[in-house]
């Protein structure tokens, strides 16, 4: 390939990936939120991004600088199955929440290492996925067995 083609290339997969990146960010200026219940009786709402499309699940959180405390995204998949995530090309640490159909947290990975190509599965089949700072989990006293409330996000349209 020539030099201005691989350039050609380069420079449209970047607008193509700002134009994903515009999209999941849409989610949480439109106001949508899930609510983390932890066993302690704390319930903290998250401001989230929707990730509901192939392409806006591969992008997910990656180049992001930073990330507000009570702020994530939100990974859904049109069926349950078993997922596994890893913090290739992100930046920051993230905890992130394997969510049952039911809500119940089935897995959290805490403080992952940021670009890191290590797989983080699952565990079992899940349709949800809720990406956090790192540390939210902790800090929240939230575990394996607690809640998220989706609400209608729970029915969100996924492909």
């Amino acid at each position: 390939m020539k030099r201005g083609s691989m350039a050609a290339a380069t420079a449209r997969r970047l607008v193509t990936w700002a134009l994903i990146a515009a999209a999941c960010s849409s989610g949480a200026a439109g106001g949508k939120t899930v609510t983390v219940n932890s066993s302690s009786g704390e319930a903290v709402k998250v401001g989230v991004e929707l990730a509901t499309t192939p392409e806006s699940r591969a992008f997910g959180l990656m180049y992001r600088q930073e990330l507000g405390t009570n702020a994530g995204m939100l990974f859904v998949f049109p069926q349950k199955e078993p997922q596994q995530f890893w913090m290739h090309n992100t930046q920051i640490p993230l905890d992130i929440l394997y969510i049952r159909d039911d809500g119940k947290v089935a897995r959290i990975y805490a403080r992952t290492t940021p670009m890191s190509d290590t797989p983080l599965p699952s565990g079992e089949p899940v349709r949800f996925v809720l990406e956090v700072k790192g540390g939210f989990c902790a800090d929240r006293s939230i575990k394996v067995g607690d809640t998220v409330d989706l609400g209608d996000l729970a029915r969100a349209p996924a492909s």
